[in-house]
């Protein structure tokens, strides 16, 4: 657990901080802010009861929860884990915060629709999930929101970024040391740098005309087999000795493993962030570039 330390502003509590995106909030946040992080041994989130009394000793002014059970497979085999994780803790940590007068940003996942037109996904569109990880989301968006509508809920896909590996990071992996590589083909979404997302939320930590659903991503959207081709082309440039330049599409049914529906296209139109904030994310692909030049340069 981070010791906190002076700073200016309100205390912010991270829920979440071992993850991707918490460790690049707390990171963040944490150079003009008073910070505590919980990771998963410092906060049992699976017992919403627990949660509720260990935040309630809390002092702290916004809370954040960047954490659930996100694995999507696992989420199908134990489901009164993802029903707890991510649907009942966030109502739980909703009331709290109604309680304490604190403000609550949570986050979520395009997984909440069910994904069957190539359209950019609206926070007006219908959220129809087709898994129980999505459905479960799903729930604790509502259970916040119906707690306050000045709640905050933003939803995120495709993370990558530093402190955890990820697609990326996999991809190159399995370029290393493999003659084949192959990716899902026909799954389309929006991947998202958890250093931009973090400087996005910045403002939002404060600012309450941030409320209600949000979408946010990089610009633009992608399979997994371009997104996996653009960090072999990316890796190969700089130099990285791949044994396989190409990623091969293969089809989600080609995929027996999977216990759970994946939604095929839950691409995001970020122009309600856009509006509210008047910054424009800049596309993936020039994301995914500075985060691999980083990575690749520094031997990391």
């Amino acid at each position: 657990m981070a010791v906190p330390k002076m700073a200016d502003g309100g205390r912010v509590l991270i829920i979440g901080a071992g993850g991707r995106m918490g460790a690049a909030l707390a990171r963040h946040l944490g150079n003009t802010r008073d910070v505590v992080g919980w990771k998963r041994a410092d906060l049992d989130i699976s017992q919403p009861s627990v949660v509720r009394e260990a935040v309630r000793g809390q002092e702290f002014t916004t809370l954040i929860y960047t954490a659930g059970t996100t694995n999507v497979d696992r989420c199908e085999e134990y489901p009164a884990e993802s029903q707890a994780t991510n649907a009942e803790t966030p109502r739980v940590l909703a009331e709290v915060c109604r309680e304490k007068g604190a403000r609550l940003i949570h986050v979520s996942t395009d997984y909440v629709f069910e994904g069957n037109n190539p359209e950019l996904r609206k926070e007006t569109d219908e959220a129809k999930p087709i898994c129980l990880y999505g459905l479960h989301k799903l729930q604790g968006e509502h259970a916040v929101l119906e707690t306050s509508p000045e709640f905050l809920v933003l939803r995120v896909s495709w993370l990558f970024g530093p402190d955890r590996k990820s697609f990326v990071d996999i991809i190159l992996d399995r370029a290393l040391e493999h003659d084949r590589v192959e990716a899902i083909a026909d799954k389309v979404s929006s991947p998202t740098y958890s250093l931009d997302l973090a400087q996005w939320i910045e403002p939002m930590v404060d600012d309450r005309k941030y409320h209600g659903l949000l979408h946010l991503s990089n610009r633009g959207a992608t399979s997994w087999r371009e997104y996996g081709q653009k960090c072999l082309d990316i890796a190969s440039a700089l130099g990285l000795p791949l044994k396989v330049r190409e990623v091969h599409g293969v089809s989600r049914k080609d995929f027996p493993a999977f216990k759970a529906q994946r939604p095929e296209f839950t691409a995001f139109d970020t122009s309600k962030f856009q509006e509210i904030s008047g910054t424009v994310p800049r596309p993936w692909e020039e994301a995914l570039e500075e985060y691999l030049t980083g990575r690749l340069t520094s031997g990391k």
